[in-house]
């Protein structure tokens, strides 16, 4: 994240060295820019080991500013004045986003005066803006509830937005009247698929060690269709990817997929999620496919005490390390789920140690223990030695050109399953990556997963979904 100050005199950019990842310890760093361009010798601004930084950015006026969970362990705005750190805004709320990608945003300077930013909690995004010069700070009115990408400048900020009613979609603010204009949406929903939509509830659960998970529930949502008086409901439990990543609120075609047809969906936060502070979000460390495991079965069991779910036809599906969930999930002790779905899921933690890519390439040292030294944990947590507990069946979805979780992990789960009288699919989709894009392999693999479950998932035998 290197920034460049107003006056073209210093550089700002931050550092973190593996296995830590910059969501966990980051450090500061400016240096004197020189009229031929190099750099003097840099100083560090802030961090440490029990600091993670994002976003540093110059003011209009030349300060250094940026997010820090330092103290407090809330991701929160700060800024360097004289080589002291003092806060501009302390909130428990998080101003900051595990950096997977480049140039991430959440504030930005409409002004020399007025700072626009845009800030998480209990899983809802929201717009605020803080007054430079005294620190008042007031929200935003918005109806979007899942921003980021904020930029501001001219007295309007811009920003990508998105709800639980509709898409992500590029919008601008105009901060004097408080208009919003969407100039680009990436979907759009007829008047004819609304009454279909199902809108989340942010709700927390009681989790194992007396801690609390966080999660969204989508009821299900039919105008044409209702249930029987006496129906408990099908329920899908979502793991999300990353896994150091968050459930969204914004309106996923995917989701409505599953509640439009009878199913309840609970898309999981688990413990290592972000958005509710540093505590919650490295609480993976070293306890990855265990505490979200928990977690997920946690959800679903509190849906059935709580919103009628039926625990006979509980199901979990997820992607990439939420699949490396799903699968250690059913292959768990105790079966919650009855039926999952693993899209491009993590199998053996070994071979994703030997062969990630870099940015992840010292990941699992954090979230696991250090390889080789840790081997043996290694083998216990992934779900290719443990195929003989795998007792419920399992549809695996799957790229050919997946590079993050290469196919023959999945390969090794399927031949592991074939002689075994588990019931299985396996998808195999020429061309895909991590994460499927071709429009037809997408809608493929819900097709297929919904038929599963209905073929699989019964009561008593008789009664399909």
């Amino acid at each position: 994240a290197p920034r460049l100050s107003p006056d073209g005199g210093q550089l700002a950019w931050l550092t973190w060295d593996l296995p830590d990842m910059p969501w966990v310890t980051t450090d500061l760093w400016v240096a004197a820019v020189a009229e031929d361009g190099s750099l003097g010798r840099p100083r560090r601004g802030a961090g440490g080991p029990e600091e993670a930084l994002f976003q540093p950015q110059w003011s209009p006026n030349g300060e250094l500013y940026f997010v820090s969970d330092r103290g407090s362990g809330w991701w929160n705005l700060s800024r360097e004045r004289g080589g002291r750190i003092d806060p501009v805004l302390e909130m428990e709320a998080e101003f900051g986003e595990p950096q997977w990608n480049f140039n991430m945003s959440t504030y930005g300077f409409a002004s020399e005066d007025r700072l626009v930013c845009t800030y998480v909690r209990d899983g809802v995004w929201r717009l605020g803006g803080i007054d430079i010069r005294s620190g008042t700070f007031r929200e935003i009115a918005t109806r979007f509830t899942d921003i980021s990408q904020v930029r501001a400048g001219g007295g309007r900020v811009v920003f990508l937005g998105g709800s639980g009613t509709e898409p992500q979609a590029v919008v601008e603010l105009d901060l004097a009247s408080g208009v919003e204009h969407v100039v680009r949406a990436s979907a759009v929903v007829s008047d004819a698929v609304r009454p279909y939509v199902s809108t989340p509830e942010a709700i927390a659960f009681p989790t194992t060690g007396g801690e609390i998970a966080h999660a969204f529930y989508y009821p299900p949502l039919s105008p044409s269709y209702a249930a029987p008086t006496d129906e408990k409901v099908p329920v899908l439990v979502k793991s999300h990817g990353g896994p150091t990543a968050a459930a969204g609120g914004t309106l996923s075609l995917s989701v409505q997929y599953w509640t439009s047809r009878g199913f309840g969906l609970l898309d999981v936060d688990y413990r290592g999620s972000t958005g509710y502070g540093r505590g919650y979000r490295l609480r993976l460390a070293r306890e990855w496919g265990i505490l979200d495991v928990e977690d997920c079965a946690c959800g679903a069991r509190y849906l059935v005490e709580h919103r009628n779910a039926d625990p006979e036809r509980l199901a979990i599906s997820g992607g990439s390390a939420g699949g490396y969930t799903t699968l250690r999930a059913l292959t768990a002790p105790e079966k919650t789920f009855r039926a999952g779905a693993s899209y491009y899921g993590v199998s053996d933690l070994a071979a994703l140690a030997r062969d990630t890519h870099k940015f992840e390439s010292r990941y699992l040292d954090w979230l696991i223990g250090p390889y080789p030294r840790d081997e043996k944990t290694y083998a216990e947590r992934s779900p290719i030695n443990h195929i003989d507990k795998l007792t419920v069946p399992v549809i695996f979805l799957q790229g050919t050109e997946d590079e993050g979780v290469p196919p023959n992990q999945t390969q090794m789960m399927v031949d592991g399953l074939r002689d075994r009288n588990v019931p299985f699919a396996y998808f195999l989709f020429e061309g895909e990556q991590h994460g499927f894009r071709k429009a037809e392999n997408i809608r493929r693999s819900l097709d297929a997963e919904l038929y599963f479950y209905a073929a699989l998932l019964t009561r008593s035998g008789l009664r399909y979904l």
